[in-house]
């Protein structure tokens, strides 16, 4: 093993650097871990603008993390070993002690750190984590295409297993892009009948060979009314930060329809009573899952064959990949490699492989 390894840190608010760490070893209940790929998502905007510059040494940001197991510390579950493949999301390992660990909501831990914001993450190509952040990997999976699962995956596959509808209900996702294109996917293979909703009528060819039924454009209809004589949504999805546009599909749920929130924004959202009580409709959160629901998010994956739209930059080029997931200038997901000769890879295949559901359907 190296005695030094290189990170991208942040050295003053918006500013990555590249540097070298010496290799540190793992305390009791953590493990070591060679990165092998992490992916670059919009959450890790608020963690790079919005850094502590007096924190030292400066944060390594980074929630998308896929690698091997490079060393153990004292007390590892014997079920994670040198070498093996696993992987880190947004959550930094539950302390399974407070009550929401012993109700088996691992997810919802309140003493666990935030993976790039509270402890150092995946923009490196070495890094610690608790044994309980650990997510096995699919031998299925290369580590480029998993990163993203282990975010925008995880967290549209969770939110449409709590939606509440049931094969053939009409689900409508709002947004297509690093979280939406995951849940048309997902929504499409879980049997729904899929409505995306986006601002663009140049993603429509994107959002259909994704899994889309039906594509609505907001520039030319309202959705809801779209929505409404579809029969309304009994789900609907949001996965961005538009106070106003998630505020304005409501009247776009049909009785008992359920508004999943993703998307975050410090915006309220606009919801009169009326819209919940008359039809029983409800508005849930959902945040990211539990180490266990991320594998069963990645097993999925591999038995339905999908999988993210992505780019991938090596390390060294962090800050050009950052400011390009910014600026939107990405299909769809971003993804750092500590390979070099991969630094030209690129993934169209869920556009490729399922491009039939816009064909013969």
């Amino acid at each position: 093993m190296k005695n030094h390894y290189r990170a991208m840190q942040i050295t003053r608010p918006g500013v990555l650097e590249l540097v070298e760490r010496k290799t540190p070893t793992p305390s009791a209940g953590e493990v070591l871990i060679a990165v092998e790929a992490c992916g670059i998502c919009g959450a890790d905007a608020a963690d790079i603008e919005r850094a502590d510059p007096a924190l030292q040494p400066p944060r390594v940001p980074g929630h998308e993390i896929v690698g091997r197991i490079a060393a153990l510390g004292a007390g590892v579950p014997s079920r994670w070993t040198i070498g093996q493949r696993v992987g880190v999301g947004r959550l930094g390992g539950y302390c399974n002690e407070c009550v929401q660990c012993r109700q088996g909501h691992f997810q919802l831990c309140r003493n666990q750190p935030v993976v790039g914001a509270t402890c150092d993450g995946g923009y490196a190509e070495m890094m610690l984590a608790r044994s309980t952040a650990l997510i096995s990997i699919p031998d299925e999976l290369g580590a480029a295409e998993a990163a993203p699962l282990l975010c925008a995956g995880i967290a549209t596959f969770n939110a449409l297993k709590k939606c509440g509808a049931e094969a053939g209900d009409v689900v409508a996702i709002l947004g297509v892009g690093g979280l939406g294109h995951m849940a048309l996917q997902y929504a499409r293979h879980m049997g729904f009948k899929v409505v995306a909703i986006g601002r663009r009528g140049e993603v429509a060819a994107d959002a259909l060979a994704l899994g889309a039924h039906v594509y609505i454009d907001t520039n030319q209809e309202h959705a809801a009314i779209r929505l409404q004589n579809m029969g309304g949504a009994r789900a609907i999805l949001t996965t961005i930060g538009n106070a106003d546009a998630v505020s304005g599909l409501l009247d776009g749920l049909a009785p008992a329809g359920r508004l999943v929130v993703l998307g975050v924004t410090k915006d309220p959202l606009s919801v009169s009573s009326g819209q919940l009580v008359v039809g029983e409709r409800t508005v849930q959160g959902s945040i990211t899952g539990s180490p266990y629901e991320s594998e069963k998010a990645l097993d999925f994956s591999v038995l339905t064959g999908i999988r993210p739209m992505m780019e991938v930059m090596p390390l060294e080029q962090a800050n050009e990949a950052y400011r390009r997931m910014k600026s939107g200038d990405v299909r769809f997901r971003m993804v750092l490699t500590m390979n070099h000769e991969s630094s030209d890879e690129t993934s169209d295949g869920p556009l490729r492989e399922q491009a039939w559901h816009a064909q013969d359907r």
